[in-house]
C-alpha cells in the first residue's frame, strides 16, 4: 500500500487530459513561462537600477502625499470668550 504505480499515474494523466484537453494545458504552460520570463526581466531591471544608483521613481498615483502644513496656523484670540459672572460685575 505504498506509492502509486505506473497504472495509477496513467489513469491520472488520462483524466487530466480529458478534463482540461491538450490545448488548455499547453496554453497554461505557455502563460506560466511568459510570466516567469517577465518576472526575471523585472528583477534584472531592479538589480541594474540598484547598481547604477538610479533612484526608483514611483508612478504619480502611488507617490506619497505631503501633509505638512505650509504656513503656521493663525493665532487664537487672547480675549476671553466667556462673559463675567453676574456677581463679578462692578456696581455703579
Amino acid at each position: 500500500m505504498g506509492g502509486l504505480s505506473l497504472w495509477h499515474w496513467l489513469v491520472v494523466i488520462i483524466l487530466v487530459m480529458l478534463l482540461f484537453g491538450r490545448g488548455r494545458i499547453s496554453d497554461l504552460m505557455g502563460d506560466l513561462g511568459k510570466g516567469m520570463k517577465s518576472f526575471k526581466e523585472g528583477m534584472a531591471d531592479e538589480n541594474e537600477k540598484a547598481r547604477t544608483g538610479e533612484p526608483r521613481q514611483l508612478p504619480r498615483e502611488q507617490q506619497p502625499i505631503d501633509i505638512t502644513p505650509s504656513a503656521p496656523p493663525p493665532a487664537e484670540p487672547t480675549t476671553p470668550s466667556v462673559p463675567p459672572a453676574s456677581g463679578d460685575e462692578p456696581r455703579g
